[in-house]
């Protein structure tokens, strides 16, 4: 009697949810996931112990027809693929057919539907089988209730995390799909408490607001680009907000969310020497492109994918970027709020007690200013477990709007302390973005007819931050606002003022930058001449290392690495090029050849950066170095000329910009 036998139904399903179904947050982004395939203009979940006790996702999509009720819950039973060949050409989010199959075989699911000229039907399913169907009411669409996740799985369920972890997930995964479709109106609700609620505006900034804050959605720039094959459009945050992992990159295909190495590393080099080592930006970007080119079928997560055309790919994301911040002022202002932080919760009724007083002044005249709310207007962001920041309000009474939480380094969420029921208040934050966006547009247009615009309305109404941080330049070579220098601290900080207010300059990060453009430009035009050694480096590589070697031998020479046979697998190198640091100059031809070896290819213009680099820490001013007023001065002329005056070669800000209003602030002389 033979041993191989067909699997049951119901086993094949558990196993198939081991792969689909994770954790509580994975049963939320199939049933999502569906609902927006399904048409659906407008979204509610709402979950209950973190998706352990119940999830539950309303949408008002086409709905279930009846005689495909039955089909529902089968396995590998979709209306998304019909043939082959629709398998290259999936626009779709879901389509493996395994998501309803696997998440009613570990689950309780009772589902209602109702489609045009249809009655409702509710069924109820339990261990992967229909139990009951009957008819319902129900509105147009489906709603989907999943209660007493794992109950016949107690070994998955062992392995859920904390609440607080799992609610986390599920409120990542909303805030990611709600960016990709900011046309549908998406809440989450947990346990009776709304955690994050878009409006369906089609405006990916607005719904960027609500997750973020709007400290972060007022710094956005926007970036698109296009290609013959790809259309780029997204939202890239200034360098000051960066994070310390790669979790607030979302990178977008066909409004799939998916994650990328090699695209991940196109926008850590678009940012290139703006952020420091180890920390990461804030971004959206959403890739346009026909199915063909991207296989979305590697895995059930559907979070890898393939794609064609990646290097094309990598140089538009690179290149756009740079653009976004080319010409921008990106001087951070000191955040004072870390020194007069008042406690939080006379903070709070503070705030309660002002926008009461403001909203009587309001009604008292009966005629408020929309159009100077927005200049007025502001919020602030609740404190950021990583990073203890908080963005207070200088002009005007502050409403607490969302804030995010850092649960741990592997995820963050957004959590609504405060819900926000003032529709004047709503509709003036959307129409500051509104007025940013055409900024923003306006900015563009000026920068091609080769001028600059400035709102000096705007201006005279920020008086609180008199904020040059987002501005562009009118001249790109002129980055840096003029200043008069003060004085020195420490023998380290330059101190120079001008009418905007008083900066903090790094004389070492300033020098670095100025002489790594120096040697990056030198270096750029040198050729290939070699200076030889008196005693050759011997290399011994591996009969695999040695078929890389041989492939990209020609390549070596051409940047004047020569590599001559020294006998079975050993190689010398009898010189090295002139623009290698002679100190170095060994390190650097090791490091070229385990370049090879890894990438099987020779990137000259990074060995050269690298070396820039190196050089310029090294003969740059150390700290304690005490400086004239004239030495100063020439230093800061100097920094205005470069190209990126605002942070040295490895990511460290050069200048801080304190604003008249918060000196005033420190001496008590504004409340």
């Amino acid at each position: 009697m033979g041993k191989i036998k067909e699997l049951q139904t119901s086993l094949a399903n558990k196993i198939a949810a081991g792969e689909v179904v994770e954790r509580p947050g994975s049963v939320v982004k199939e049933l999502l996931e569906n609902a927006i395939d399904a048409q659906a203009t407008e979204i509610n979940i709402e979950v209950a112990q973190s998706g352990v006790e119940s999830i539950r996702v309303v949408d008002n999509g086409t709905g279930i027809a009846i005689d495909d009720l039955g089909l529902v819950f089968h396995r590998h039973a979709t209306s998304k693929l019909d043939q082959d060949d629709d398998l290259f050409h999936i626009r779709t989010l879901g389509f493996r057919g395994e998501a309803l199959a696997s998440i009613s075989s570990v689950s309780k699911v009772t589902l209602k539907t109702c489609t045009d000229n249809e009655e409702g039907q509710e069924i109820y399913v339990e261990n992967g089988e229909i139990l009951k169907q009957k008819p319902a009411k129900a509105k147009r669409g489906t709603d989907i209730l999943v209660e007493s996740l794992f109950y016949n799985t107690p070994a998955r369920l062992k392995y859920i995390k904390s609440l607080y972890t799992e609610l986390g997930k599920i409120t990542d995964i909303v805030n990611r799909m709600a960016m990709s479709h900011p046309d549908i109106r998406i809440s989450l609700v947990s346990d009776g408490k709304t955690i994050i609620k878009t409006n369906g505006s089609g405006r990916t900034n607005e719904v960027m607001a609500e997750i973020y804050g709007m400290k972060v959605a007022k710094d956005l720039v926007h970036i698109t680009g296009d290609t013959s094959d790809y259309h780029l459009e997204g939202y890239v945050a200034k360098p000051e907000h960066s994070r310390s992992n790669k979790h607030y990159i979302s990178i977008f295909i066909n409004g799939r969310y998916i994650k990328n190495f090699l695209l991940n590393k196109a926008i850590q080099e678009g940012y290139h020497t703006l952020l420091m080592i180890g920390r990461f930006p804030i971004c959206y970007i959403n890739i346009e492109m026909d199915p063909i080119l991207v296989d979305v079928n590697v895995h059930p997560t559907k979070l890898e994918i393939r794609l064609s055309k990646e290097d094309q790919l990598f140089e538009l994301i690179v290149e756009k970027i740079r653009e976004a911040f080319q010409d921008r002022i990106l001087i951070p202002q000191n955040d004072m709020d870390k020194i007069t932080k008042k406690n939080k919760v006379l903070d709070k009724f503070e705030q309660q007690k002002m926008d009461f007083e403001k909203r009587k002044q309001q009604n008292e005249f009966q005629q408020p200013l929309r159009d100077e709310i927005q200049g007025y207007g502001s919020h602030e962001n609740n404190e950021n477990n990583e990073n203890n920041e908080s963005d207070e309000s200088k002009s005007q009474p502050q409403l607490q709007y969302n804030n995010e939480n850092t649960h741990n380094n592997d995820f963050q969420s957004t959590i609504q302390e405060t819900e926000v029921n003032n529709d004047d208040y709503a509709q003036s934050q959307r129409t500051l973005l509104n007025e940013m966006d055409t900024d923003e547009q306006a900015s563009t247009f000026d920068q091609k007819n080769g001028h600059e615009t400035f709102n000096q309305d705007d201006m005279e109404q920020d008086i609180a931050s008199q904020d040059i941080k987002g501005s562009v330049s009118k001249d790109a070579s002129r980055r840096v606002p003029y200043m008069e220098v003060v004085g020195q601290v420490h023998g380290t900080y330059i101190i120079a003022q001008n009418e905007q207010g008083m900066y903090m300059i790094d004389q070492h990060a300033a020098q670095e930058r100025i002489k790594y453009e120096y040697f990056r430009e030198k270096i750029g035009e040198v050729s290939n001449e070699i200076q030889n050694l008196l005693i050759p480096l011997t290399f011994h590589f591996s009969t695999d290392e040695l078929m890389i070697i041989n492939q990209h031998k020609e390549e070596l020479d051409k940047v004047g690495v020569h590599l001559e046979p020294f006998g079975g697998n050993d190689y010398i190198v009898d010189s090295y090029p002139v623009w290698f640091p002679a100190s170095e100059a060994e390190e650097i031809i090791k490091d070229m050849i385990e370049y090879v070896l890894e990438h099987k290819k020779v990137n000259v213009k990074k060995i050269r950066e690298e070396a820039a680099i190196m050089m310029s820490c090294k003969q740059s001013i150390k700290a304690n170095h005490y400086l004239k007023n004239n030495e100063m001065a020439d230093l800061v002329n100097q920094l205005r000329e470069t190209e990126d005056p605002f942070t040295c070669p490895h990511g460290r800000p050069i200048i801080i910009n304190f604003s008249n209003y918060e000196l005033e602030r420190l001496f008590k002389r504004i409340i």
